[in-house]
């Protein structure tokens, strides 16, 4: 095909050419009507792009199959045989995958180092999780995707589930084993979907982890705005084989999603396909090469950790993307959310994500030399000043398999059940009826229909004393819990 093509990008350059007006949304009138005090700081070109697609894009009928151009020149741009655009990122778009695969009351094997998304998806999906526990770091404190052998024994048990969601890379760079894991299912005759959110650059550098579509999976969703070039909120669907239909996917799809896509998101979709196609090999072997450098200039600073491809020599992870920079920060005596802070209130720099051992940064190809000298002189002065930062009450962190918390119920029936909130020391033994995920990364510690532990409780809480963020609870601060009335 033709990759020097743009569908999107080219409708709406005609668009512009055209000089069309429009009568219908969005009211703002493709910038005529924008504050110009909000279009001095987000530019008035994000208004001009605002356009629909139905009489804008495309005509009334979407003769013209700009969409639908797009979408077969990424899938062929990523070896998948349809690929389907998505405007409300992967969250949205794992709750489609899903539904398309197990309906209300069907069981799914489910990685339980998912993230609050996908617990989300099956209280509105009504799905049956059996949860396939992660294998857990206990040095680092980590939670890595599971292994084949993990899934052939809970298809063994529940040979009618419907197929697994697999999470991978985690938020950490870690990596599954995908084809093992699909020869898994697919000798069961269900689908692999990979929740691949974190890995859209995976298909164009073979130093890169293995990608979904050419490990054998089924259904693959990435996120493009994560380590691609679309903006935010940016979600493909990339499918293969004939386990899950695509006209059931679009339909799902089309239940669940906007009808007010945005002309934001479609363009910048097509438009990084295209770079990826046309420069992605040389562009990421550049950030891979960069990485390393950053990765080994770390080591060297006192109390930072680095981690690399000693996960996967040790037989804890399949691969692990390197241009994820993963840092144990906890020699320093500080948390990685105090690590994030410091280097935000004094050097200015936003690290992608913390939690209480580590903290972590996604290189790109968006990264330059002036980027890479940014975060290296940051990592060194917060570990000249580490000792200068006030010391807080630790995380009490568990043992792993305190985290394996007991399904009572299934979680649409715990979240939409009868439901009373009781203080946190009565909590204990009780059923969640909420979802409690500190964030980020935003992985549930527990899941509505789990039943809740001291031990659980003793840790979340601590997490909340040290500073950790719980969006999702009913109440954040954990002194109460929200759970399933006994009466």
């Amino acid at each position: 095909m033709d990759h020097s093509r743009v569908p999107v990008l080219e409708a709406l350059q005609e668009f512009r050419r055209r000089g069309d007006v429009a009568y219908g949304p969005p009211g703002h009138k493709q910038g005529r009507g924008a504050d110009p005090r909000v279009a001095d700081i987000v530019g008035l070109d994000v208004f001009r792009s605002d356009v629909l697609s139905l009489n804008g894009l495309d005509d009334r009928r979407q003769s013209q199959g700009v969409l639908a151009q797009a979408q077969e020149l990424m899938a062929d741009a990523v070896g998948a045989d349809r690929a389907f655009f998505s405007t409300c990122g992967s969250s949205l778009s794992v709750k489609t995958a899903m539904i398309s695969v197990a309906g209300p009351g069907e069981k799914l094997l489910v990685s339980r180092n998912a993230h609050k998304s996908v617990v989300a998806a099956l209280v509105v999906n009504g799905v049956v999780p059996i949860w396939v526990h992660p294998k857990f770091d206990t040095e680092r404190h980590l939670a890595h995707p599971p292994e084949p052998d993990d899934v052939r024994r809970r298809l063994e048990e529940h040979p009618d589930a419907k197929g697994m969601l697999l999470i991978t890379p985690t938020d950490w760079g870690t990596c599954a084993d995908i084809r093992g894991v699909a020869r898994v299912c697919h000798a069961f005759d269900v689908p692999l979907i990979v929740d691949e959110a974190w890995g859209a650059h995976l298909p164009f550098h073979p130093a890169l982890p293995s990608w979904g579509m050419d490990a054998e999976a089924d259904l693959v969703v990435t996120s493009v705005h994560k380590m691609g070039a679309a903006v935010e909120q940016s979600s493909v669907f990339h499918l293969q084989y004939d386990r899950v239909s695509p006209d059931v996917l679009k339909q799902r799809e089309d239940l669940l999603g906007t009808t007010s896509a945005s002309s934001l998101v479609y363009a910048t979709l097509d438009g990084w396909r295209r770079q990826m196609v046309e420069q992605g090999h040389g562009l990421l072997e550049s950030a891979l090469h960069r990485a390393e450098r950053i990765r080994a200039v770390a080591g060297e600073l006192p109390g930072l950790r680095p981690m690399g491809s000693e996960v996967v020599e040790a037989g804890l992870a399949a691969e692990f993307d390197p241009l994820k920079i993963v840092i144990d920060v906890r020699e320093l005596g500080v948390s990685g959310m105090q690590a994030a802070e410091w280097l935000r209130a004094h050097r200015h720099v936003d690290v992608g994500g913390s939690d209480s051992c580590r903290i972590s940064a996604s290189i790109t190809h968006a990264d330059d030399d002036e980027t890479e000298k940014i975060l290296l002189d940051a990592l060194r002065a917060l570990a000249e000043n580490a000792d200068g930062i006030e010391r807080q009450t630790p995380v009490h962190l568990p043992e792993p398999s305190v985290l394996e918390l007991e399904q009572a119920i299934t979680p649409r029936k715990a979240f939409f059940g009868p439901a009373e909130n009781v203080p946190a020391e009565r909590a204990a033994g009780r059923i969640a009826a909420e979802t409690i995920s500190p964030y980020p990364p935003g992985v549930p510690v527990v899941a509505p229909g789990e039943v809740i532990t001291m031990e659980v409780l003793d840790y979340l809480r601590s997490g909340v004393a040290h500073g950790v963020l719980i969006p999702d609870a009913a109440d954040p601060t954990l002194e109460t819990l929200r759970v399933v009335a006994t009466r």
